[in-house]
């Protein structure tokens, strides 16, 4: 049962985020009533959904009403790693009614995006801004803690510069310049990702060392010493990826490292990362790799991998070199 009603724990969460129940809560308890006449919602059903959320170990009671819980207090708009991006974007139209259709996705091997919302995943997210901005923060959100280790773990020995490949807007990138001072970043992605970037870079004060570039990594990528990858293969299909891997050879300076940073599923080791496959199968007809399909697709590309460092789990900063 726990499995089976799986559907109604996402979207309460969900609602939850929509609600401002963190937010609301985050000074003390309220009552259900406080709660809906500031989201202009009904009462009796306000009550009734805060019961739900008491039931889940969202909020708890409280003499005067409901208060909340350290598992809500990271749908927080404000908290420290916050999830609520994530949450809402999960349970959104352009994820949800693809994984709907996960049987037919099992069936065929092949991506449900076009049957599920008429049109392939990016081209929904571009005619639907406020999901398509909603995607982009739920995937920032993900990446933070992702990044936070990441970054701990990369030896930039000599390198002066740093290329994030389909970067976005380049949180991988300001890390590192963040923490190595002497470091110089380059973020590649599509125009449309470019003011983003720049706005991220001004921001934190890294503009001077910050370069944002318009392109296509299927095309070409910007030279550098070091190349980040970042959840950027399991989009993509075998062949895909092997074009991008090359490209992304071509542009090391010599002795220069790729870093992939991707789930790497153990095939006999419980957790999301097998899950997450399946999700990529139907959203996008891609999928999460073993260590060792990573290591054909190296080899194929012309690579050979040095090293491979577990971080946050599932997740594994694989390391790369042109092979001689």
């Amino acid at each position: 049962m726990g499995f089976l009603v799986g559907p109604w724990l996402a979207q309460a969460v969900r609602a939850a985020v929509d609600l401002s129940l963190a937010e609301h809560l985050a000074d003390g308890p309220r009552t259900a009533a406080e709660i809906a006449e500031a989201e202009g919602a009904d009462p009796d059903a306000t009550a009734r959904f805060l019961r739900a959320c008491a039931s889940m170990g969202l909020v708890a009671y409280a003499e005067k009403g409901f208060t909340g819980t350290e598992l809500l207090s990271v749908l927080h708009r404000d908290a420290p790693m916050s999830l609520r991006d994530l949450a809402a974007s999960q349970s959104s139209a352009c994820l949800w009614l693809t994984w709907a259709r996960i049987p037919e996705a099992v069936r065929s091997g092949e991506s449900q995006t076009t049957q599920a919302l008429g049109m392939s995943f990016f081209d929904y997210l571009a005619a639907h801004p406020d999901e398509g901005a909603l995607f982009g923060a739920a995937m920032a959100s993900m990446s933070a803690p992702v990044i936070r280790d990441a970054v701990e773990v990369i030896d930039i020995a000599d390198a002066t510069t740093v290329v994030d490949v389909g970067g976005a807007h380049g949180s991988f990138a300001l890390a590192m310049l963040a923490k190595h001072p002497g470091l110089q970043a380059i973020v590649l992605d599509l125009p449309h990702s470019l003011p983003g970037a720049q706005a991220a870079a001004a921001e934190r004060g890294l503009d001077s060392r910050f370069t944002a570039v318009a392109g296509d990594f299927f095309h070409a990528v910007p030279q550098g010493d070091i190349l980040l990858l970042k959840f950027i293969l399991h989009d993509w299909s075998d062949d895909d990826c092997v074009r991008i891997l090359s490209n992304c050879r071509d542009a090391l300076h010599p002795g220069g490292r790729i870093l992939i940073t991707e789930i790497v599923i153990d095939d006999h080791a419980p957790g999301i990362a097998p899950l997450m496959d399946i999700a990529m199968l139907a959203s996008a007809g891609s999928r999460e790799r073993t260590l060792a399909e990573f290591d054909n697709l190296l080899t194929r590309a012309g690579l050979h991998r040095t090293a491979a460092t577990a971080v946050e789990p599932p997740y594994v900063v694989i390391e790369a070199t042109a092979a001689a």
